[in-house]
Protein backbone atom coordinates (compact mmCIF):
# COMPACT_ATOMS: atom_id res chain seq x y z
CA UNK A 1 0.00 0.00 0.00
CA UNK A 2 1.33 3.21 -1.08
CA UNK A 3 2.50 5.86 1.51
CA UNK A 4 2.59 9.55 1.50
CA UNK A 5 5.14 11.73 3.75
CA UNK A 6 3.56 15.52 4.83
CA UNK A 7 5.23 18.22 2.49
CA UNK A 8 8.90 19.22 3.22
CA UNK A 9 11.20 21.04 1.51
CA UNK A 10 11.46 20.49 -2.29
CA UNK A 11 14.92 22.29 -4.59
CA UNK A 12 14.13 23.27 -8.16
CA UNK A 13 16.58 23.26 -10.02
CA UNK A 14 16.27 25.31 -13.05
CA UNK A 15 13.12 27.53 -11.49
CA UNK A 16 12.99 29.85 -14.55
CA UNK A 17 12.40 27.28 -17.23
CA UNK A 18 8.85 26.31 -18.17
CA UNK A 19 8.40 23.22 -16.03
CA UNK A 20 10.20 24.22 -12.93
CA UNK A 21 8.01 27.52 -12.91
CA UNK A 22 5.07 25.88 -12.74
CA UNK A 23 6.58 22.49 -10.60
CA UNK A 24 7.54 25.16 -7.98
CA UNK A 25 3.69 26.99 -8.12
CA UNK A 26 2.30 23.21 -7.64
CA UNK A 27 5.07 22.40 -4.68
CA UNK A 28 4.04 25.68 -2.88
CA UNK A 29 0.73 25.42 -3.26
CA UNK A 30 0.65 21.26 -1.58
CA UNK A 31 2.37 23.03 1.16
CA UNK A 32 5.58 22.50 0.45
CA UNK A 33 8.77 24.78 0.98
CA UNK A 34 9.82 25.54 -2.33
CA UNK A 35 14.11 26.25 -2.91
CA UNK A 36 14.16 27.63 -6.47
CA UNK A 37 17.56 27.69 -8.28
CA UNK A 38 17.96 29.97 -10.81
CA UNK A 39 20.72 32.92 -11.99
CA UNK A 40 18.00 35.38 -11.94
CA UNK A 41 15.04 35.80 -9.64
CA UNK A 42 11.68 33.77 -11.21
CA UNK A 43 9.68 36.06 -12.75
CA UNK A 44 6.37 34.61 -10.43
CA UNK A 45 7.91 32.86 -7.46
CA UNK A 46 5.33 31.45 -5.19
CA UNK A 47 4.86 33.33 -1.85
CA UNK A 48 6.90 31.92 0.69
CA UNK A 49 9.50 30.76 -2.05
CA UNK A 50 12.88 30.95 -1.50
CA UNK A 51 15.50 31.95 -4.87
CA UNK A 52 18.67 30.79 -4.88
CA UNK A 53 21.05 32.84 -7.49
CA UNK A 54 23.77 29.81 -7.26
CA UNK A 55 25.27 28.44 -10.27
CA UNK A 56 24.34 24.99 -10.68
CA UNK A 57 28.10 23.97 -10.92
CA UNK A 58 27.95 25.38 -7.15
CA UNK A 59 27.59 21.88 -6.18
CA UNK A 60 28.59 22.82 -2.77
CA UNK A 61 26.79 26.09 -2.27
CA UNK A 62 24.15 24.59 -3.15
CA UNK A 63 24.53 22.02 -1.12
CA UNK A 64 24.54 23.88 2.12
CA UNK A 65 21.81 26.36 1.10
CA UNK A 66 19.30 23.30 0.16
CA UNK A 67 20.54 21.43 3.27
CA UNK A 68 16.83 19.52 4.19
CA UNK A 69 15.22 19.39 1.15
CA UNK A 70 13.82 16.14 0.53
CA UNK A 71 13.24 16.31 -3.31
CA UNK A 72 15.50 17.84 -5.97
CA UNK A 73 13.45 18.84 -9.36
CA UNK A 74 15.86 18.30 -12.20
CA UNK A 75 13.79 21.46 -14.22
CA UNK A 76 17.20 22.54 -15.90
CA UNK A 77 17.11 22.51 -19.87
CA UNK A 78 19.64 24.05 -21.57
CA UNK A 79 18.73 25.90 -25.62
CA UNK A 80 18.14 22.93 -28.17
CA UNK A 81 20.97 24.40 -29.57
CA UNK A 82 23.59 23.54 -27.21
CA UNK A 83 21.38 20.62 -25.24
CA UNK A 84 23.51 17.61 -26.91
CA UNK A 85 26.45 18.89 -25.27
CA UNK A 86 25.04 20.47 -22.27
CA UNK A 87 22.33 18.05 -20.90
CA UNK A 88 23.97 15.38 -19.77
CA UNK A 89 26.19 17.14 -18.08
CA UNK A 90 23.97 19.36 -16.15
CA UNK A 91 21.93 16.18 -15.25
CA UNK A 92 24.80 14.52 -13.33
CA UNK A 93 25.69 18.11 -11.38
CA UNK A 94 21.86 17.65 -10.36
CA UNK A 95 22.35 13.98 -9.34
CA UNK A 96 25.13 14.92 -7.31
CA UNK A 97 23.40 17.82 -5.54
CA UNK A 98 20.72 14.99 -4.73
CA UNK A 99 23.42 12.51 -3.91
CA UNK A 100 24.89 15.28 -1.24
CA UNK A 101 21.28 16.20 0.09
CA UNK A 102 19.99 12.64 0.56
CA UNK A 103 16.96 13.39 -1.42
CA UNK A 104 15.01 12.13 -3.82
CA UNK A 105 16.41 13.43 -7.78
CA UNK A 106 12.68 14.03 -10.02
CA UNK A 107 13.81 14.01 -13.74
CA UNK A 108 11.27 14.80 -16.15
CA UNK A 109 11.45 12.47 -19.32
CA UNK A 110 10.24 12.48 -22.18
CA UNK A 111 9.89 10.34 -25.47
CA UNK A 112 12.94 10.49 -27.25
CA UNK A 113 14.06 7.38 -25.84
CA UNK A 114 12.33 5.52 -27.74
CA UNK A 115 12.82 5.97 -31.38
CA UNK A 116 11.24 6.47 -34.84
CA UNK A 117 10.49 3.07 -34.54
CA UNK A 118 8.18 3.57 -31.25
CA UNK A 119 5.07 1.23 -30.92
CA UNK A 120 1.42 3.28 -31.10
CA UNK A 121 1.20 3.24 -26.84
CA UNK A 122 4.32 3.64 -24.41
CA UNK A 123 4.77 2.10 -21.51
CA UNK A 124 7.83 2.27 -18.77
CA UNK A 125 8.48 -1.30 -20.01
CA UNK A 126 8.83 -0.87 -23.69
CA UNK A 127 12.10 -1.23 -25.09
CA UNK A 128 14.08 2.13 -25.38
CA UNK A 129 15.65 2.08 -29.00
CA UNK A 130 16.67 5.72 -30.12
CA UNK A 131 17.38 6.52 -33.25
CA UNK A 132 18.98 10.05 -32.85
CA UNK A 133 21.50 12.07 -30.64
CA UNK A 134 18.70 13.17 -27.96
CA UNK A 135 17.13 9.90 -27.53
CA UNK A 136 20.44 8.03 -26.91
CA UNK A 137 21.15 10.95 -24.75
CA UNK A 138 17.89 10.86 -23.00
CA UNK A 139 18.39 7.08 -22.32
CA UNK A 140 22.30 7.98 -20.87
CA UNK A 141 20.58 9.57 -17.98
CA UNK A 142 18.30 7.03 -17.17
CA UNK A 143 20.80 4.53 -17.12
CA UNK A 144 22.93 6.67 -15.08
CA UNK A 145 20.49 7.00 -12.46
CA UNK A 146 19.46 3.45 -12.34
CA UNK A 147 23.04 2.57 -11.92
CA UNK A 148 23.59 5.39 -8.93
CA UNK A 149 20.70 3.59 -7.22
CA UNK A 150 23.20 1.17 -6.19
CA UNK A 151 25.34 3.57 -4.53
CA UNK A 152 22.67 5.28 -2.83
CA UNK A 153 20.59 7.96 -4.76
CA UNK A 154 17.06 7.57 -5.31
CA UNK A 155 15.40 8.93 -8.39
CA UNK A 156 12.36 8.88 -9.78
CA UNK A 157 11.53 9.80 -14.14
CA UNK A 158 8.20 11.31 -15.07
CA UNK A 159 7.88 10.68 -18.29
CA UNK A 160 5.34 13.02 -20.55
CA UNK A 161 5.07 14.12 -24.33
CA UNK A 162 5.09 18.00 -25.77
CA UNK A 163 4.48 20.22 -23.08
CA UNK A 164 1.93 22.99 -23.20
CA UNK A 165 0.41 25.48 -20.75
CA UNK A 166 2.55 27.35 -18.22
CA UNK A 167 3.95 29.99 -20.52
CA UNK A 168 5.91 30.19 -24.21
CA UNK A 169 8.28 28.11 -25.75
CA UNK A 170 6.28 25.05 -26.78
CA UNK A 171 5.20 23.60 -30.15
CA UNK A 172 1.74 25.30 -29.19
CA UNK A 173 3.14 29.03 -29.26
CA UNK A 174 5.94 28.67 -31.39
CA UNK A 175 4.28 27.04 -34.27
CA UNK A 176 1.16 26.14 -34.18
CA UNK A 177 -0.57 29.27 -33.06
CA UNK A 178 1.88 31.17 -33.97
CA UNK A 179 -0.48 32.97 -36.16
CA UNK A 180 -3.70 32.59 -34.40
CA UNK A 181 -4.07 36.11 -34.89
CA UNK A 182 -3.74 36.04 -38.84
CA UNK A 183 -6.01 33.47 -38.67
CA UNK A 184 -3.77 30.36 -39.49
CA UNK A 185 -2.82 27.00 -37.80
CA UNK A 186 0.22 25.25 -38.89
CA UNK A 187 0.80 21.72 -37.72
CA UNK A 188 4.05 19.67 -38.05
CA UNK A 189 2.64 16.35 -38.87
CA UNK A 190 0.14 14.71 -40.56
CA UNK A 191 -3.26 15.24 -39.39
CA UNK A 192 -4.75 11.86 -38.48
CA UNK A 193 -1.55 10.93 -36.41
CA UNK A 194 -1.51 10.15 -32.47
CA UNK A 195 0.81 12.71 -30.32
CA UNK A 196 1.16 12.78 -27.14
CA UNK A 197 0.47 16.29 -24.77
CA UNK A 198 0.85 17.08 -21.25
CA UNK A 199 -0.64 20.18 -19.81
CA UNK A 200 1.93 21.55 -17.61
CA UNK A 201 -0.01 22.28 -14.51
CA UNK A 202 -1.55 18.67 -14.03
CA UNK A 203 2.06 17.55 -14.71
CA UNK A 204 3.24 19.40 -11.89
CA UNK A 205 0.53 18.33 -9.83
CA UNK A 206 1.82 14.32 -10.76
CA UNK A 207 5.37 15.58 -9.87
CA UNK A 208 4.09 16.64 -6.36
CA UNK A 209 2.23 13.57 -6.02
CA UNK A 210 5.24 11.67 -6.78
CA UNK A 211 7.87 13.38 -4.61
CA UNK A 212 5.33 12.72 -1.59
CA UNK A 213 5.71 8.93 -1.77
CA UNK A 214 7.14 7.41 1.23
CA UNK A 215 7.68 4.12 -0.26
CA UNK A 216 8.94 4.48 -3.23
CA UNK A 217 11.55 2.36 -4.83
CA UNK A 218 15.16 3.49 -5.37
CA UNK A 219 14.47 4.01 -9.42
CA UNK A 220 11.46 4.17 -10.97
CA UNK A 221 9.78 5.18 -14.31
CA UNK A 222 6.28 6.51 -14.67
CA UNK A 223 4.49 7.87 -17.48
CA UNK A 224 1.94 10.35 -17.18
CA UNK A 225 -0.84 10.05 -20.11
CA UNK A 226 -1.88 13.43 -20.76
CA UNK A 227 -3.39 14.35 -23.74
CA UNK A 228 -3.12 11.94 -26.87
CA UNK A 229 -4.46 13.56 -29.85
CA UNK A 230 -4.45 13.33 -33.57
CA UNK A 231 -3.31 16.31 -35.63
CA UNK A 232 -6.97 17.38 -36.35
CA UNK A 233 -8.29 17.08 -32.91
CA UNK A 234 -5.58 19.59 -31.27
CA UNK A 235 -6.53 22.22 -34.49
CA UNK A 236 -10.43 21.59 -33.07
CA UNK A 237 -9.21 21.96 -29.90
CA UNK A 238 -7.40 25.70 -30.43
CA UNK A 239 -9.52 26.44 -32.48
CA UNK A 240 -12.62 26.01 -30.19
CA UNK A 241 -10.83 28.09 -27.67
CA UNK A 242 -10.34 30.89 -29.65
CA UNK A 243 -13.57 31.35 -30.74
CA UNK A 244 -14.36 30.89 -26.69
CA UNK A 245 -12.52 33.77 -25.30
CA UNK A 246 -12.94 36.00 -28.45
CA UNK A 247 -9.54 35.63 -30.59
CA UNK A 248 -11.13 33.15 -33.36
CA UNK A 249 -12.52 34.32 -36.58
CA UNK A 250 -16.36 33.69 -37.73
CA UNK A 251 -15.23 31.41 -40.83
CA UNK A 252 -12.74 28.50 -39.86
CA UNK A 253 -9.16 28.91 -39.47
CA UNK A 254 -6.89 28.11 -42.12
CA UNK A 255 -4.61 25.26 -41.80
CA UNK A 256 -0.99 24.74 -42.86
CA UNK A 257 1.35 22.35 -42.77
CA UNK A 258 5.34 23.17 -41.45
CA UNK A 259 7.67 23.27 -44.55
CA UNK A 260 9.98 20.40 -43.49
CA UNK A 261 11.66 20.66 -46.71
CA UNK A 262 12.60 24.20 -45.91
CA UNK A 263 13.30 23.53 -42.37
CA UNK A 264 16.24 20.81 -43.02
CA UNK A 265 17.78 22.62 -46.63
CA UNK A 266 17.88 25.71 -43.79
CA UNK A 267 19.64 23.64 -41.27
CA UNK A 268 22.91 23.92 -42.92
CA UNK A 269 22.97 26.98 -42.23
CA UNK A 270 20.70 27.68 -39.16
CA UNK A 271 21.70 25.47 -35.99
CA UNK A 272 18.29 25.44 -34.25
CA UNK A 273 16.31 24.27 -37.85
CA UNK A 274 18.75 21.44 -37.68
CA UNK A 275 18.06 20.11 -34.37
CA UNK A 276 14.41 20.84 -34.44
CA UNK A 277 14.86 18.90 -38.51
CA UNK A 278 16.13 15.71 -36.26
CA UNK A 279 13.42 15.68 -34.54
CA UNK A 280 10.47 15.08 -37.08
CA UNK A 281 9.63 11.55 -36.74
CA UNK A 282 7.65 12.47 -33.30
CA UNK A 283 5.23 14.00 -35.81
CA UNK A 284 4.82 11.13 -38.33
CA UNK A 285 5.07 8.04 -35.99
CA UNK A 286 1.53 7.67 -33.70
CA UNK A 287 2.40 7.54 -30.37
CA UNK A 288 0.88 7.57 -26.82
CA UNK A 289 1.50 7.28 -22.88
CA UNK A 290 0.35 4.53 -20.69
CA UNK A 291 -0.52 6.35 -17.18
CA UNK A 292 -1.78 3.03 -15.59
CA UNK A 293 1.38 2.62 -13.56
CA UNK A 294 1.04 6.21 -12.40
CA UNK A 295 -2.46 6.39 -11.32
CA UNK A 296 -1.86 2.77 -9.53
CA UNK A 297 1.01 4.24 -7.81
CA UNK A 298 -0.54 7.58 -6.65
CA UNK A 299 -4.19 7.19 -6.92
CA UNK A 300 -6.54 9.57 -8.57
CA UNK A 301 -4.38 12.59 -10.41
CA UNK A 302 -6.11 16.09 -10.63
CA UNK A 303 -7.08 15.94 -15.17
CA UNK A 304 -7.67 19.15 -16.68
CA UNK A 305 -10.05 18.71 -19.76
CA UNK A 306 -8.74 19.61 -22.80
CA UNK A 307 -10.85 22.91 -23.80
CA UNK A 308 -10.58 24.10 -20.36
CA UNK A 309 -6.82 23.41 -20.29
CA UNK A 310 -6.50 25.49 -24.26
CA UNK A 311 -8.81 28.30 -23.03
CA UNK A 312 -6.14 28.81 -20.20
CA UNK A 313 -3.06 28.03 -22.27
CA UNK A 314 -4.36 30.85 -25.27
CA UNK A 315 -5.05 33.49 -22.35
CA UNK A 316 -1.51 33.24 -20.95
CA UNK A 317 -0.19 33.74 -23.99
CA UNK A 318 -2.65 36.77 -24.76
CA UNK A 319 -4.69 36.24 -27.24
CA UNK A 320 -7.95 36.51 -25.80
CA UNK A 321 -6.74 40.22 -23.83
CA UNK A 322 -5.59 41.77 -26.74
CA UNK A 323 -8.31 41.20 -28.95
CA UNK A 324 -10.55 42.40 -26.30
CA UNK A 325 -8.19 45.60 -26.62
CA UNK A 326 -8.47 45.99 -30.34
CA UNK A 327 -11.84 45.70 -30.04
CA UNK A 328 -12.40 48.53 -27.59
CA UNK A 329 -9.80 50.75 -30.10
CA UNK A 330 -12.55 49.80 -32.93
CA UNK A 331 -15.07 51.18 -31.51
CA UNK A 332 -14.02 54.07 -30.28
Amino acid sequence: MTTFTTPSTVLVLGANGRFGAVAAQAFAHAGWTVLAQARREPAHLPAGARHLAIGLDDVEGLVAAARGSRTVVHAVNPPYTRWSAEALPLARLGMDIAARLGATFLLPGNVYNFGAGMPAVLAEHTPQRPTERKGAIRCAMEAELEARASRGLRSVVLRAGDFFGGGTGSWLDLVIAKSLRAGRLTYPGPLDRVHAWAYLPDLARAAVALAGRDDAPAFARFHFEGHALTGAELLDAVERAAIAIGAGRARPLRRARMPWALMRAGGLGVPMWREIAEMRYLWDVPHALDGRALRAAVGPLPETDLDTAMVATLRALGHGARTAVHARAAAA
